[in-house]
């Protein structure tokens, strides 16, 4: 068996994957798909979290590269990076089909054990 390294490639993607991997940032995520631009405050509002913490999410999202900030006025206004999102959609579906097993018998629907 050949030993299979990590790329470039894959640790980006597993970077990113992190940064998504917290249900508030998805949320976020969730909030910012809705409007091209809102501020830290108008995401807070849809939030049941702090401003400070809904900040500090945002910054994790920003450094992943899935959002980016413009200032306008005083303002952060933040929006989600459809680009980034889209090429991150595009190589977990090419992973995810890379690791199927097309031979193996398919699980059904009361098979599967829910994901917690």
């Amino acid at each position: 068996m050949d030993n299979v390294l990590p790329d470039k490639a894959d640790i980006e993607i597993a970077n990113t994957l992190r940064a998504l991997s917290h249900p508030a940032r998805l949320a976020i995520m969730r909030v910012l798909s809705r409007q091209s631009r809102q501020c830290c405050g108008d995401v807070t509002l849809c939030l049941d979290l702090a401003q400070s913490t809904v900040s500090q999410h945002l910054r994790v999202l920003v450094d992943a590269g899935l959002i980016e900030f413009r200032a306008e006025g005083t303002r952060n206004c933040y929006m989600v990076r459809t680009d980034r999102v889209t090429a991150l959609r595009a190589a977990v579906s090419e992973i995810l089909g890379d690791i199927c097993v097309p031979e193996a018998k398919p699980l059904l629907v009361e098979e599967m054990s829910p994901l917690e």
